[in-house]
Protein backbone atom coordinates (compact mmCIF):
# COMPACT_ATOMS: atom_id res chain seq x y z
CA UNK A 1 0.00 0.00 0.00
CA UNK A 2 1.25 3.47 -0.83
CA UNK A 3 1.94 6.18 1.72
CA UNK A 4 -0.92 8.05 3.32
CA UNK A 5 -2.10 11.13 1.47
CA UNK A 6 -1.90 13.02 4.73
CA UNK A 7 1.71 11.95 5.13
CA UNK A 8 2.44 13.13 1.57
CA UNK A 9 1.16 16.56 2.47
CA UNK A 10 -1.57 16.63 -0.21
CA UNK A 11 -4.09 19.42 0.21
CA UNK A 12 -6.65 17.58 -1.92
CA UNK A 13 -7.58 14.70 0.34
CA UNK A 14 -9.75 11.77 -0.68
CA UNK A 15 -12.35 10.91 1.94
CA UNK A 16 -13.31 7.22 1.83
CA UNK A 17 -16.82 6.60 3.19
CA UNK A 18 -18.27 3.10 3.45
CA UNK A 19 -21.87 4.00 4.22
CA UNK A 20 -23.14 0.69 5.61
CA UNK A 21 -26.61 0.08 6.95
CA UNK A 22 -25.20 -0.95 10.33
CA UNK A 23 -21.76 0.63 10.60
CA UNK A 24 -20.34 3.69 8.88
CA UNK A 25 -16.60 3.54 8.19
CA UNK A 26 -14.84 6.80 7.27
CA UNK A 27 -11.25 7.91 6.85
CA UNK A 28 -8.65 9.31 4.47
CA UNK A 29 -7.59 7.42 1.36
CA UNK A 30 -4.16 5.86 1.64
CA UNK A 31 -4.49 5.13 5.36
CA UNK A 32 -4.53 1.52 6.51
CA UNK A 33 -7.62 1.84 8.72
CA UNK A 34 -10.55 4.25 8.92
CA UNK A 35 -10.55 7.06 11.43
CA UNK A 36 -14.17 6.44 12.43
CA UNK A 37 -16.14 3.19 12.69
CA UNK A 38 -19.50 4.11 14.20
CA UNK A 39 -23.14 2.97 14.03
CA UNK A 40 -24.89 4.63 11.09
CA UNK A 41 -27.79 5.84 13.20
CA UNK A 42 -28.96 8.21 15.91
CA UNK A 43 -30.05 6.92 19.29
CA UNK A 44 -32.03 8.31 22.20
CA UNK A 45 -32.09 7.11 25.79
CA UNK A 46 -35.50 6.80 27.52
CA UNK A 47 -34.48 9.44 30.06
CA UNK A 48 -33.46 12.02 27.46
CA UNK A 49 -34.97 13.98 24.58
CA UNK A 50 -31.60 14.40 22.88
CA UNK A 51 -30.62 12.18 19.95
CA UNK A 52 -27.04 10.92 20.13
CA UNK A 53 -24.81 10.17 17.16
CA UNK A 54 -23.17 6.79 16.61
CA UNK A 55 -19.88 7.62 18.32
CA UNK A 56 -21.74 9.08 21.31
CA UNK A 57 -23.75 5.87 21.58
CA UNK A 58 -20.55 3.82 21.62
CA UNK A 59 -19.07 5.93 24.42
CA UNK A 60 -22.28 5.91 26.46
CA UNK A 61 -22.43 3.59 29.46
CA UNK A 62 -26.17 3.06 29.16
CA UNK A 63 -27.44 0.98 26.22
CA UNK A 64 -30.77 0.07 27.79
CA UNK A 65 -33.96 0.60 25.73
CA UNK A 66 -32.25 2.94 23.26
CA UNK A 67 -34.55 4.16 20.47
CA UNK A 68 -32.80 4.10 17.08
CA UNK A 69 -33.31 6.07 13.86
CA UNK A 70 -31.51 4.81 10.77
CA UNK A 71 -31.14 6.68 7.46
CA UNK A 72 -30.94 3.42 5.51
CA UNK A 73 -33.69 0.83 5.27
CA UNK A 74 -32.87 -2.58 3.76
CA UNK A 75 -29.59 -1.08 2.60
CA UNK A 76 -31.09 1.88 0.73
CA UNK A 77 -31.03 5.57 1.66
CA UNK A 78 -34.57 6.60 2.68
CA UNK A 79 -33.88 9.57 4.98
CA UNK A 80 -31.31 11.97 3.43
CA UNK A 81 -31.80 14.58 6.16
CA UNK A 82 -30.89 12.08 8.84
CA UNK A 83 -27.94 10.85 6.78
CA UNK A 84 -26.75 14.45 6.41
CA UNK A 85 -26.79 14.88 10.19
CA UNK A 86 -24.74 11.71 10.69
CA UNK A 87 -22.23 12.58 7.94
CA UNK A 88 -21.86 16.08 9.37
CA UNK A 89 -20.89 14.64 12.74
CA UNK A 90 -18.44 12.15 11.21
CA UNK A 91 -16.76 14.54 8.77
CA UNK A 92 -16.48 17.59 11.01
CA UNK A 93 -16.09 16.15 14.50
CA UNK A 94 -14.41 12.78 13.95
CA UNK A 95 -12.36 13.36 10.80
CA UNK A 96 -11.83 17.02 11.84
CA UNK A 97 -12.44 18.38 8.34
CA UNK A 98 -13.59 21.98 7.89
CA UNK A 99 -15.98 23.16 5.19
CA UNK A 100 -12.99 24.42 3.22
CA UNK A 101 -11.33 21.01 3.55
CA UNK A 102 -14.43 19.34 2.10
CA UNK A 103 -14.57 21.73 -0.85
CA UNK A 104 -10.97 20.79 -1.69
CA UNK A 105 -11.55 17.06 -1.16
CA UNK A 106 -12.81 14.19 -3.27
CA UNK A 107 -15.15 11.52 -1.92
CA UNK A 108 -15.05 7.80 -2.59
CA UNK A 109 -18.52 6.62 -1.58
CA UNK A 110 -19.39 2.94 -1.17
CA UNK A 111 -22.99 2.18 -2.08
CA UNK A 112 -24.93 -1.11 -2.02
CA UNK A 113 -25.19 -3.24 -5.12
CA UNK A 114 -28.16 -2.57 -7.41
CA UNK A 115 -28.81 0.76 -5.71
CA UNK A 116 -32.09 2.53 -6.48
CA UNK A 117 -32.01 5.61 -8.78
CA UNK A 118 -33.81 7.74 -6.19
CA UNK A 119 -31.22 6.80 -3.56
CA UNK A 120 -28.41 7.65 -5.99
CA UNK A 121 -29.83 11.11 -6.66
CA UNK A 122 -30.24 11.74 -2.93
CA UNK A 123 -26.64 10.71 -2.28
CA UNK A 124 -25.34 12.99 -5.05
CA UNK A 125 -27.26 15.93 -3.61
CA UNK A 126 -25.69 15.32 -0.21
CA UNK A 127 -22.20 15.03 -1.68
CA UNK A 128 -22.21 18.04 -3.98
CA UNK A 129 -24.91 20.39 -2.71
CA UNK A 130 -24.86 19.91 1.06
CA UNK A 131 -21.18 19.14 1.69
CA UNK A 132 -19.63 20.63 -1.46
CA UNK A 133 -17.08 17.94 -2.29
CA UNK A 134 -15.00 18.75 -5.37
CA UNK A 135 -15.50 15.32 -6.99
CA UNK A 136 -17.10 11.93 -6.40
CA UNK A 137 -16.40 8.30 -7.20
CA UNK A 138 -18.96 5.62 -6.38
CA UNK A 139 -17.85 2.02 -5.78
CA UNK A 140 -19.64 -1.19 -4.83
CA UNK A 141 -18.47 -3.43 -1.95
CA UNK A 142 -17.48 -6.60 -3.91
CA UNK A 143 -15.06 -4.81 -6.25
CA UNK A 144 -13.31 -3.18 -3.27
CA UNK A 145 -13.14 -6.47 -1.34
CA UNK A 146 -11.54 -8.06 -4.41
CA UNK A 147 -9.05 -5.19 -4.71
CA UNK A 148 -8.02 -5.34 -1.06
CA UNK A 149 -7.91 -9.11 -0.74
CA UNK A 150 -6.12 -9.99 -3.96
CA UNK A 151 -4.30 -6.73 -4.72
CA UNK A 152 -4.03 -7.54 -8.45
CA UNK A 153 -2.66 -11.08 -7.93
CA UNK A 154 -5.93 -12.73 -9.01
CA UNK A 155 -8.10 -11.80 -11.95
CA UNK A 156 -11.43 -12.89 -10.51
CA UNK A 157 -13.12 -13.90 -7.28
CA UNK A 158 -16.55 -14.55 -5.85
CA UNK A 159 -17.23 -12.16 -2.99
CA UNK A 160 -19.77 -13.32 -0.41
CA UNK A 161 -20.73 -10.23 1.58
CA UNK A 162 -22.96 -10.87 4.61
CA UNK A 163 -23.79 -7.39 5.84
CA UNK A 164 -26.32 -5.63 8.03
CA UNK A 165 -29.25 -5.56 5.61
CA UNK A 166 -28.68 -8.50 3.27
CA UNK A 167 -26.12 -10.94 1.90
CA UNK A 168 -24.75 -10.97 -1.66
CA UNK A 169 -22.84 -13.44 -3.76
CA UNK A 170 -21.10 -11.37 -6.42
CA UNK A 171 -18.58 -12.44 -9.08
CA UNK A 172 -15.78 -9.93 -9.71
CA UNK A 173 -13.67 -10.03 -12.89
CA UNK A 174 -10.66 -7.77 -13.43
CA UNK A 175 -11.88 -5.48 -10.65
CA UNK A 176 -15.43 -5.10 -12.03
CA UNK A 177 -18.49 -6.65 -10.40
CA UNK A 178 -20.53 -8.69 -12.89
CA UNK A 179 -23.99 -7.40 -12.01
CA UNK A 180 -25.78 -10.10 -14.01
CA UNK A 181 -24.19 -12.69 -11.71
CA UNK A 182 -25.14 -11.02 -8.42
CA UNK A 183 -27.51 -12.99 -6.21
CA UNK A 184 -29.05 -11.56 -3.05
CA UNK A 185 -30.25 -13.15 0.17
CA UNK A 186 -32.57 -10.74 1.98
CA UNK A 187 -31.20 -11.70 5.39
CA UNK A 188 -28.47 -9.81 7.22
CA UNK A 189 -27.23 -8.97 10.68
CA UNK A 190 -30.33 -6.90 11.47
CA UNK A 191 -32.66 -9.84 10.73
CA UNK A 192 -30.55 -12.15 12.90
CA UNK A 193 -30.68 -9.72 15.81
CA UNK A 194 -34.45 -9.31 15.44
CA UNK A 195 -34.90 -13.09 15.37
CA UNK A 196 -32.86 -13.45 18.56
CA UNK A 197 -34.96 -10.75 20.22
CA UNK A 198 -38.11 -12.68 19.35
CA UNK A 199 -36.73 -15.98 20.64
CA UNK A 200 -35.56 -14.51 23.95
CA UNK A 201 -38.80 -12.57 24.42
CA UNK A 202 -40.88 -15.69 23.79
CA UNK A 203 -38.84 -18.04 25.98
CA UNK A 204 -37.57 -15.78 28.76
CA UNK A 205 -38.03 -12.00 29.18
CA UNK A 206 -39.23 -9.21 26.91
CA UNK A 207 -36.23 -7.69 25.13
CA UNK A 208 -37.95 -6.37 22.01
CA UNK A 209 -36.80 -2.81 22.83
CA UNK A 210 -33.21 -3.85 23.56
CA UNK A 211 -31.74 -3.80 20.05
CA UNK A 212 -28.22 -2.73 21.06
CA UNK A 213 -27.99 -5.17 23.97
CA UNK A 214 -29.26 -8.16 21.99
CA UNK A 215 -26.98 -7.25 19.10
CA UNK A 216 -24.05 -7.43 21.51
CA UNK A 217 -25.27 -10.74 22.95
CA UNK A 218 -25.57 -12.15 19.41
CA UNK A 219 -22.00 -11.16 18.55
CA UNK A 220 -20.65 -12.62 21.78
CA UNK A 221 -22.58 -15.88 22.00
CA UNK A 222 -23.89 -17.07 18.64
CA UNK A 223 -21.99 -19.55 16.49
CA UNK A 224 -22.52 -21.72 13.42
CA UNK A 225 -23.32 -25.37 13.97
CA UNK A 226 -21.51 -28.01 11.91
CA UNK A 227 -24.15 -30.63 12.70
CA UNK A 228 -27.55 -29.15 13.51
CA UNK A 229 -29.48 -32.40 14.24
CA UNK A 230 -26.72 -33.56 16.60
CA UNK A 231 -26.56 -30.19 18.38
CA UNK A 232 -30.33 -30.04 18.76
CA UNK A 233 -30.23 -33.44 20.51
CA UNK A 234 -27.37 -32.36 22.76
CA UNK A 235 -29.17 -29.13 23.64
CA UNK A 236 -31.88 -31.20 25.33
CA UNK A 237 -29.54 -32.99 27.74
CA UNK A 238 -30.96 -33.00 31.27
CA UNK A 239 -33.37 -30.19 30.56
CA UNK A 240 -31.68 -26.82 30.74
CA UNK A 241 -28.22 -28.14 31.58
CA UNK A 242 -26.67 -28.72 28.18
CA UNK A 243 -23.31 -27.90 26.57
CA UNK A 244 -24.73 -24.81 24.85
CA UNK A 245 -26.48 -23.24 27.80
CA UNK A 246 -25.03 -19.94 28.97
CA UNK A 247 -26.31 -16.81 30.66
CA UNK A 248 -26.28 -13.19 29.54
CA UNK A 249 -26.70 -10.54 32.23
CA UNK A 250 -28.56 -7.35 31.41
CA UNK A 251 -27.59 -3.98 32.88
CA UNK A 252 -29.18 -3.17 36.23
CA UNK A 253 -28.32 0.54 36.17
CA UNK A 254 -26.50 0.29 39.50
CA UNK A 255 -23.75 -2.32 39.63
CA UNK A 256 -23.18 -2.59 35.89
CA UNK A 257 -24.33 -0.38 33.03
CA UNK A 258 -23.59 -2.78 30.17
CA UNK A 259 -24.63 -6.33 29.43
CA UNK A 260 -22.09 -9.14 29.81
CA UNK A 261 -21.64 -12.89 29.55
CA UNK A 262 -21.98 -14.35 33.02
CA UNK A 263 -19.47 -17.18 32.60
CA UNK A 264 -17.05 -17.03 29.66
CA UNK A 265 -15.89 -20.62 30.22
CA UNK A 266 -19.47 -21.81 30.20
CA UNK A 267 -20.11 -19.93 26.95
CA UNK A 268 -17.13 -21.60 25.25
CA UNK A 269 -17.94 -25.19 26.21
CA UNK A 270 -19.39 -25.88 22.76
CA UNK A 271 -15.88 -25.52 21.29
CA UNK A 272 -14.87 -28.81 22.93
CA UNK A 273 -17.65 -30.80 21.27
CA UNK A 274 -16.59 -33.51 18.82
CA UNK A 275 -17.06 -32.36 15.22
CA UNK A 276 -19.71 -34.93 14.38
CA UNK A 277 -21.70 -37.80 15.89
CA UNK A 278 -22.84 -38.14 19.46
CA UNK A 279 -20.43 -40.82 20.63
CA UNK A 280 -19.26 -38.48 23.37
CA UNK A 281 -22.73 -37.27 24.37
CA UNK A 282 -22.77 -39.26 27.61
CA UNK A 283 -19.32 -37.99 28.58
CA UNK A 284 -20.46 -34.44 27.88
CA UNK A 285 -23.58 -34.98 29.98
CA UNK A 286 -21.48 -36.20 32.91
CA UNK A 287 -19.17 -33.19 32.66
CA UNK A 288 -22.14 -30.87 32.61
CA UNK A 289 -23.71 -32.41 35.68
CA UNK A 290 -20.39 -32.30 37.58
CA UNK A 291 -20.23 -28.59 36.83
CA UNK A 292 -23.81 -27.71 37.82
CA UNK A 293 -23.19 -27.04 41.50
CA UNK A 294 -20.25 -24.68 40.85
CA UNK A 295 -22.20 -22.69 38.30
CA UNK A 296 -25.35 -22.51 40.40
CA UNK A 297 -23.38 -20.90 43.22
CA UNK A 298 -22.15 -18.20 40.86
CA UNK A 299 -25.67 -17.59 39.55
CA UNK A 300 -27.02 -16.76 43.01
CA UNK A 301 -24.87 -13.63 43.17
CA UNK A 302 -27.01 -11.88 40.52
CA UNK A 303 -30.78 -11.51 40.44
CA UNK A 304 -32.43 -13.86 37.95
CA UNK A 305 -34.73 -11.15 36.59
CA UNK A 306 -31.67 -9.31 35.21
CA UNK A 307 -30.52 -12.17 33.02
CA UNK A 308 -31.62 -14.66 30.40
CA UNK A 309 -30.24 -17.98 29.24
CA UNK A 310 -29.47 -19.10 25.70
CA UNK A 311 -29.04 -22.66 24.48
CA UNK A 312 -30.01 -23.78 20.97
CA UNK A 313 -30.78 -20.14 20.06
CA UNK A 314 -27.04 -19.66 19.81
CA UNK A 315 -26.78 -21.73 16.63
CA UNK A 316 -30.37 -21.51 15.37
CA UNK A 317 -30.07 -17.75 14.77
CA UNK A 318 -27.12 -17.94 12.32
CA UNK A 319 -28.87 -20.95 10.75
CA UNK A 320 -31.17 -18.43 9.05
CA UNK A 321 -28.38 -17.69 6.57
CA UNK A 322 -27.99 -21.32 5.54
CA UNK A 323 -31.58 -22.60 5.59
CA UNK A 324 -34.06 -19.69 5.67
CA UNK A 325 -36.80 -21.98 4.35
CA UNK A 326 -36.82 -23.74 7.74
CA UNK A 327 -38.25 -20.51 9.18
CA UNK A 328 -40.88 -20.25 6.46
CA UNK A 329 -38.94 -17.73 4.38
CA UNK A 330 -39.14 -18.06 0.61
CA UNK A 331 -35.38 -17.69 0.17
CA UNK A 332 -32.54 -19.85 -1.06
CA UNK A 333 -29.75 -20.47 1.42
CA UNK A 334 -26.32 -18.91 1.11
CA UNK A 335 -24.76 -21.95 -0.59
CA UNK A 336 -27.54 -22.02 -3.19
CA UNK A 337 -27.06 -18.28 -3.82
CA UNK A 338 -23.37 -18.89 -4.49
CA UNK A 339 -24.11 -21.67 -6.99
CA UNK A 340 -26.71 -19.54 -8.77
CA UNK A 341 -24.24 -16.66 -8.96
CA UNK A 342 -21.50 -18.82 -10.47
CA UNK A 343 -23.92 -20.52 -12.91
CA UNK A 344 -24.89 -17.09 -14.27
CA UNK A 345 -21.30 -16.53 -15.42
CA UNK A 346 -19.41 -17.99 -18.39
CA UNK A 347 -18.57 -21.69 -17.84
CA UNK A 348 -14.85 -20.93 -18.16
CA UNK A 349 -15.12 -18.92 -14.93
CA UNK A 350 -16.90 -21.59 -12.89
CA UNK A 351 -13.87 -23.51 -11.53
CA UNK A 352 -11.94 -20.30 -10.85
CA UNK A 353 -14.80 -18.68 -8.95
CA UNK A 354 -15.44 -21.71 -6.74
CA UNK A 355 -11.74 -21.72 -5.87
CA UNK A 356 -11.67 -17.99 -5.09
CA UNK A 357 -14.53 -17.38 -2.64
CA UNK A 358 -13.86 -14.43 -0.30
CA UNK A 359 -15.99 -13.78 2.79
CA UNK A 360 -16.79 -10.25 3.88
CA UNK A 361 -19.17 -8.60 6.32
CA UNK A 362 -19.76 -8.84 10.05
CA UNK A 363 -21.99 -11.93 9.95
CA UNK A 364 -19.08 -14.01 8.60
CA UNK A 365 -17.38 -13.57 11.98
CA UNK A 366 -19.56 -16.22 13.63
CA UNK A 367 -17.29 -19.09 14.71
CA UNK A 368 -17.15 -21.95 12.16
CA UNK A 369 -18.90 -19.88 9.47
CA UNK A 370 -16.45 -20.69 6.66
CA UNK A 371 -16.24 -24.39 7.52
CA UNK A 372 -20.03 -24.74 7.55
CA UNK A 373 -20.39 -22.88 4.26
CA UNK A 374 -17.87 -25.18 2.61
CA UNK A 375 -19.78 -28.23 3.89
CA UNK A 376 -23.01 -26.82 2.47
CA UNK A 377 -21.39 -25.92 -0.84
CA UNK A 378 -19.34 -29.02 -1.56
CA UNK A 379 -22.30 -31.33 -2.50
CA UNK A 380 -23.64 -28.67 -4.89
CA UNK A 381 -20.40 -28.32 -6.85
CA UNK A 382 -18.95 -30.66 -9.47
CA UNK A 383 -16.49 -33.18 -8.01
CA UNK A 384 -13.67 -32.02 -10.30
CA UNK A 385 -13.95 -28.42 -9.02
CA UNK A 386 -12.07 -27.28 -5.94
CA UNK A 387 -13.91 -25.23 -3.33
CA UNK A 388 -11.75 -22.76 -1.42
CA UNK A 389 -13.21 -20.22 1.00
CA UNK A 390 -11.09 -17.53 2.64
CA UNK A 391 -12.03 -14.88 5.17
CA UNK A 392 -10.52 -11.44 5.13
CA UNK A 393 -8.21 -10.34 7.92
CA UNK A 394 -10.98 -8.01 9.10
CA UNK A 395 -14.26 -8.70 7.26
CA UNK A 396 -15.82 -5.51 8.60
CA UNK A 397 -13.07 -3.20 7.31
CA UNK A 398 -12.17 -5.01 4.08
CA UNK A 399 -14.45 -2.87 1.91
CA UNK A 400 -13.09 0.38 3.36
CA UNK A 401 -9.49 -0.74 2.96
CA UNK A 402 -10.12 -1.61 -0.68
CA UNK A 403 -11.52 1.89 -1.11
CA UNK A 404 -8.45 3.35 0.56
CA UNK A 405 -6.22 1.49 -1.91
CA UNK A 406 -8.26 2.72 -4.86
CA UNK A 407 -8.32 6.30 -3.58
CA UNK A 408 -4.51 6.35 -3.34
CA UNK A 409 -4.01 5.15 -6.92
CA UNK A 410 -2.62 7.70 -9.42
CA UNK A 411 -5.63 7.28 -11.74
CA UNK A 412 -8.26 7.96 -9.11
CA UNK A 413 -9.03 11.61 -9.88
CA UNK A 414 -9.55 10.83 -13.57
CA UNK A 415 -12.23 8.30 -12.59
CA UNK A 416 -14.27 10.81 -10.59
CA UNK A 417 -17.22 13.02 -11.51
CA UNK A 418 -16.48 16.65 -10.68
CA UNK A 419 -18.88 19.07 -9.08
CA UNK A 420 -18.86 21.17 -12.28
CA UNK A 421 -19.91 18.11 -14.32
CA UNK A 422 -22.67 17.33 -11.85
CA UNK A 423 -23.99 20.89 -12.01
CA UNK A 424 -23.91 20.90 -15.82
CA UNK A 425 -25.19 17.42 -16.66
CA UNK A 426 -27.05 16.28 -13.55
CA UNK A 427 -26.91 13.15 -11.44
CA UNK A 428 -28.26 10.60 -13.92
CA UNK A 429 -25.86 11.54 -16.70
CA UNK A 430 -22.83 11.61 -14.42
CA UNK A 431 -23.67 8.27 -12.85
CA UNK A 432 -23.25 6.51 -16.20
CA UNK A 433 -19.52 6.83 -15.71
CA UNK A 434 -19.68 4.31 -12.89
CA UNK A 435 -21.70 1.71 -14.85
CA UNK A 436 -20.05 -1.15 -16.65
Amino acid sequence: MGPSLTAMGCTNKVVVLDNGGGLLKAGIGGDHSPTAVVPNCLGRLPSSKKWLSGDQLLSSDDHTSVSLRRPLDRGYLVNPDLQKEIWDRVLHHLLLLSDDDLRRSSLLLVEPLLNLPSARRASDELVFEDFGFSSLYVADPPSLVHLHHHNHHHHCSLVVDCGFSFAHAAPVLEGFTLNYGVRRLDIGGKALTNHLKELVSYRSINVMDETLLIDQAKERLCFVSLDVPRDLRLSRIRGRDNPFRCTYVLPDGVNHMRGFVKDEDEARRYLSLPPEGEQDARRIEDEVMDDVQRREERKRSILAENEFSLSNERFLVPEMLFHPADLGMNEAGLAECIVQSVDACHPYLHPVLFESIVLSGGSTLFPRFAERLERELRPLVRDDYKVKITTQEDPILGVWRGGSLLASSPDFEAMCVTKAEYEEYGSTCCRRRFFH
